[in-house]
C-alpha cells in the first residue's frame, strides 16, 4: 500500500455519504453518456439518491409557507442542491432511454443474460418501458408492411445465413478512459496491440477493448470527444496514451 492508497482511504472516510453519492452519480452520468453500450443499472446508488430527493422535496413543501428570511435563504440552498441532483438523474435516464430506443432487441438480449449476474442491466421500470416500446414497434410494423411478407420473413431478430438483423451499437467507438486501479494487460481485438493500464493512466482506446473493465467499475470514462485528440489536451489527463 502506497501513500496514494492511504490518502484515498482517509479521503473516503472523511467525506459525507451525500457527497460520495453525488460524485458517484456524476461518474455514472458521464460514463453513460460516453459509452456506446448501456451500462448496468446502479440500483443501490439510485435508491439512495431517489430517496434523498424525495425527502428534500417533502422538506421544501413543508417549509414553503414559512416567511422567515433566514429560513427562506436556507430553503433556496436546498432547492438549488435538489435541482442539481434532479438534473443529473433526468439526464442519466434520458441517455439510457435513448440507447433503449436505438437498440431495443440487442439490449433486451443483454438484459436477459444479465439476470443471472449480481447487477442486472436494466431497472424494472426500464425493462417495462423496453417491452412496451418493442411491442408497439412490432405491432406497427406488422400492420404497416410485415403482414404482407411470408411468415419466414416477418421476424425482427432473424439470423438466417449467419447475418443478424439485430442492430447493435458501434463497439469500436473510441472513448477516453481513466484507470481507477491497476487493470493489467488489455488486448485490442483484431490487432496485435497489447498495453498495460495502470492506475491514473488515461487512454484513448476502442470501447470493445475496455468494455469488461468499464462494467466492473475499474475504469472511469471521460467526457471528451475523440475528435479532440489532435486539439487541446484534456485538463484531467495526467498521462495520455492512444491505442485505437
Amino acid at each position: 500500500m502506497d501513500i496514494d492508497d492511504l490518502l484515498a482511504e482517509v479521503a473516503v472516510g472523511s467525506t459525507p455519504r451525500e457527497v460520495l453519492d453525488l460524485q458517484e452519480l456524476t461518474r455514472c452520468w458521464v460514463a453513460e453518456r460516453v459509452a456506446p453500450e448501456i451500462l448496468p443499472w446502479p440500483e443501490e446508488l439510485m435508491g439512495r439518491v431517489l430517496e434523498r430527493i424525495q425527502r428534500q422535496i417533502e422538506l421544501v413543501e413543508d417549509q414553503t409557507g414559512n416567511m422567515d428570511p433566514k429560513t427562506n435563504f436556507k430553503l433556496i440552498i436546498i432547492q438549488t442542491e435538489l435541482e442539481r441532483f434532479k438534473f443529473l438523474v433526468r439526464s442519466f435516464l434520458r441517455a439510457r432511454i435513448k440507447k433503449i430506443d436505438s437498440h431495443p432487441l440487442h439490449i433486451q438480449s443483454l438484459h436477459t443474460a444479465s439476470l443471472e449476474m449480481p447487477f442486472p442491466l436494466l431497472s424494472p421500470s426500464e425493462y417495462q418501458y423496453l417491452t412496451s416500446h418493442q411491442a408497439l414497434l412490432s405491432s406497427h410494423y406488422t400492420s404497416s408492411f410485415l403482414s404482407q411478407f411470408p411468415a419466414s420473413l416477418q421476424r425482427l431478430d432473424d439470423t438466417t445465413g449467419g447475418i443478424s438483423m439485430i442492430d447493435k451499437p458501434d463497439e469500436d467507438k473510441a472513448v477516453f478512459v481513466r484507470a481507477l486501479r491497476d487493470v493489467g494487460e488489455i488486448f485490442v481485438e483484431g490487432t496485435d496491440r497489447r498495453f498495460e493500464m495502470k492506475r491514473g493512466d488515461v487512454w484513448v482506446v476502442r470501447w470493445s477493448a475496455v468494455a469488461v473493465c468499464g462494467y466492473q467499475s475499474e475504469e472511469e470514462l471521460e467526457t471528451v470527444d475523440a475528435s479532440d485528440m489532435a486539439q487541446d489536451r484534456p485538463s484531467s489527463v495526467t498521462q495520455e496514451k492512444y491505442c485505437v
